[in-house]
């Protein structure tokens, strides 16, 4: 059966073997983290075109080993040696040996342009149904990208690669032979030092980390959480603020973060808060909870791979309780062996994989359980080494065993299908039960989660 064709030509990012002309300015391991930094950029903008249209993958890498690319990248990539000769010479081996797989079409991409992503990938494709040649011209004179519905060894021979020249080159080519190709936008690669600002624009975005924190009159514990969240420099932190009373948007904005507001539904606050977000990732914390120092790296390491999309971090409780060695115990393992973390958990995910979801369902409980088992449907999830530590307030007010017991019926109701407005009353009558008179009745009583 014919298949579509994607391949990525990248090297291993060895310290003195890759991005050599940026040495000058980055030194070895420099040059050899931006190799790593962009190979990951580019897998994680296509990596939902990949899924979604059935796009055969493959990596074909230079330096380094299969083993050495599956260590980095993951086990669902093909991986292929580049193998002997020019960048012509190895492009043209593998346009033909994809076609002899079956492809019908064979689009061939690098790790240097930041730009490229499903969209465009997606419009080389469609283009590719009609048309035999497309390319995508880099502003430095070459391209980006060539599909190719056949083999055309004429356009990869003789050509003096890294000059102004590829691309007029090929094109000239290209209509001595009696086709005309389709061309995609122009876009800048970086290749040269005078290319880095290029690249510094891209990473501050794609791999920059969106912080959303939903909140409710959550006045004295917002500030603790706002310093360990700003402590790693994320690119923004945005409080989504559901009408409280007590002074919490005025807090955030004191800690430097921004602010939205909307109707008191920890749902819908989270997605507004995602809706004004600019990161390629986006990290949903509880306002009750203190990320772990150095979370923004612990999160971009855990999606190196391109089929990690999203996670969450370990479980500690800050406040004593009889059972709360079994909670955190009983949530790790639920998190490691089934795949479902919950929100008091700082679920992270990658932006296209939040947007396919559309969101957060709009329900009034149980928000973070369905979004997770969603989630996995779109690939692997990853629970981090290190842990959040969050506030024991709903277990002290509750009990080890009422909490442990209503979590579950809420659950088991979700199953049957009990509507989630009628498990909302269900739950909220417990809290209120057990929350004593003095505490401020327009304080949330949050959703359950770690059981």
């Amino acid at each position: 059966m014919s298949h579509e064709a994607l391949i990525l030509f990248t090297r291993f990012p060895q310290a003195g073997g890759t991005k050599t002309r940026l040495i000058p300015a980055l030194g070895p391991e420099g040059a050899a983290d931006l190799q790593r930094e962009m190979t990951e950029h580019v897998l994680g903008r296509i990596w939902d075109l990949v899924r979604r249209r059935g796009v055969k993958l493959q990596v074909r890498y230079a330096n380094g080993s299969r083993s050495d690319m599956r260590r980095w990248l993951g086990d669902r990539v093909e991986f292929v040696d580049q193998g002997d000769g020019d960048l012509g010479s190895r492009m043209h081996r593998a346009v033909s040996e994809a076609l002899r797989a079956g492809a019908r079409s064979v689009v061939i991409i690098g790790a240097d342009c930041p730009g490229i992503d499903a969209t465009l990938l997606e419009n080389a494709f469609d283009l590719l149904r009609t048309q035999q040649l497309v390319l995508g011209p880099a502003r430095d004179g070459g391209y980006y990208l060539i599909g190719l519905q056949q083999a055309l060894p004429f356009l990869f021979e003789n050509i003096e690669w890294g000059t102004r020249h590829v691309l007029t080159t090929s094109v000239a080519r290209a209509r001595e032979a009696g086709i005309e190709p389709r061309f995609l936008p122009e876009l800048p690669d970086v290749d040269e030092p005078r290319d880095l600002p290029i690249w510094e624009t891209t990473r501050r975005t794609s791999r920059g980390i969106s912080v959303v924190i939903p909140t409710l009159n959550e006045a004295d514990h917002l500030p603790l959480a706002l310093a360990h969240a700003s402590a790693d420099k994320p690119l923004e932190i945005i409080v989504a603020d559901g009408g409280s009373q007590d002074g919490t948007p005025r807090i955030a904005q004191e800690h430097g973060a921004g602010v939205v507001t909307c109707d008191p539904n920890r749902a819908r606050q989270m997605n507004a808060g995602a809706a004004a977000a600019r990161g390629g990732t986006l990290l949903f914390l509880h306002a009750d909870t203190l990320l772990p120092p150095g979370y923004c790296q612990d999160v971009l390491a855990a999606l190196r791979r391109p089929d990690i999309v999203g996670g969450a971090f370990g479980f500690t409780i800050a406040d004593p309780f009889p059972g709360r060695w079994v909670t955190e115990t009983t949530t790790r393992w639920r998190s490691r062996l089934w795949q479902m973390p919950y929100g008091d958990q700082a679920l992270f995910v990658r932006r296209w994989a939040f947007d396919e979801l559309g969101g957060f369902p709009d329900q009034p409980v149980m928000e973070d359980y369905e979004f997770v088992h969603r989630l996995r449907r779109l690939g692997k999830l990853a629970l981090l080494n290190t842990s959040v530590v969050t506030s024991g307030r709903r277990w002290q007010r509750l009990g080890f065993f009422r909490t442990t017991l209503v979590n579950k019926l809420m659950i088991l109701g979700y199953h049957c299908g009990i509507p989630a407005t009628t498990l909302a009353a269900f739950y909220r009558r417990q809290a209120l039960a057990a929350r004593p008179p003095t505490l401020n009745p327009k304080v949330p009583v949050g959703n359950p989660s770690n059981q």
